[in-house]
């Protein structure tokens, strides 16, 4: 009876860490939609440092939550709770991406991102409050969780549909040059997937359409602005843009 006792709590405890962490990461990936919400705002806003310092702050209150989930994971094995928080970490790969991209021009690479998810003891007072319970962590100081290939590729392949979405901005408020640019960009990122096609992991390869679809989309844009950009106003672009993104869906079965 002992024994079964035993067996009892301990399966209570990691059923009560795993709902711990599905809680952590619901809250992971609200706050990183936040902060995405936030920098497309980019696109309107004078001010586009004043964005960018306020998305910094939010992507280090969600930082702390990532904290939270690497204390609750110390001493385990990460790949036994990974389904619970896999959802919030795509979604904060999504969120560090984006910002990246709008400052940079450029695509994060995952040891970037695993860098920022190194923490120590400072780290640890300025929000958590939940101890860590092993001890080796408590005599370095020290936390860290890693983003998984898989969860870093996916993060990225959402990321496809944001571009998408800040182009249509971008063009709504007369900046012609941005689709270009992210245009170029997302045909790298495609490329890219292309060459891990069917060979990767499930839900990689279901991303690649929407991928595909989100680059036919910028690029048809594109071509539209190119060839009569010239002659429609500035005000106007935007509905050139919505009316090529509606053809391509009516194409592909869509709308």
């Amino acid at each position: 009876m002992s024994s079964k006792e035993a067996f009892q709590q301990e399966l209570d405890a990691r059923h009560d860490k795993y709902e711990r962490l599905v809680k952590l990461s619901r809250d992971i990936t609200v706050e990183s939609k936040r902060t995405i919400f936030l920098l497309h705002r980019i696109t309107s806003a004078p001010d586009m440092e004043e964005i960018l310092t306020e998305s910094e702050i939010k992507l280090d209150g969600v930082r702390q939550k990532i904290l939270q989930v690497a204390q609750e994971l110390s001493g385990e094995d990460m790949h036994q709770f990974h389904r619970a928080i896999t959802t919030g970490l795509q979604e904060y790969v999504e969120a560090v991406s984006f910002q990246h991209f709008i400052k940079t021009r450029s695509l994060i690479s995952m040891d970037e991102i695993n860098k920022q998810l190194i923490f120590s003891m400072e780290d640890n007072g300025k929000e958590n409050k939940t101890p860590s319970s092993d001890a080796q962590d408590k005599q370095c100081g020290t936390w860290r969780l890693k983003i998984t290939p898989v969860d870093y590729l996916l993060g990225v392949a959402d990321l496809t549909g944001e571009l998408m979405r800040m182009c249509i901005n971008s063009v709504g408020n007369g900046d012609i040059d941005t689709p270009f640019e992210v245009s170029q960009f997302l045909r790298q990122v495609y490329d890219g997937f292309s060459f891990i096609g069917n060979t990767g992991p499930y839900e990689v390869s279901k991303k690649l359409y929407t991928l595909k679809q989100s680059l036919a989309k910028v690029e048809n844009a594109c071509y539209a602005l190119k060839v009569r950009g010239s002659e429609i106003p500035k005000h106007m672009l935007a509905d050139v843009f919505s009316v090529k993104t509606e053809m391509i869906d009516q194409e592909e079965g869509i709308s």
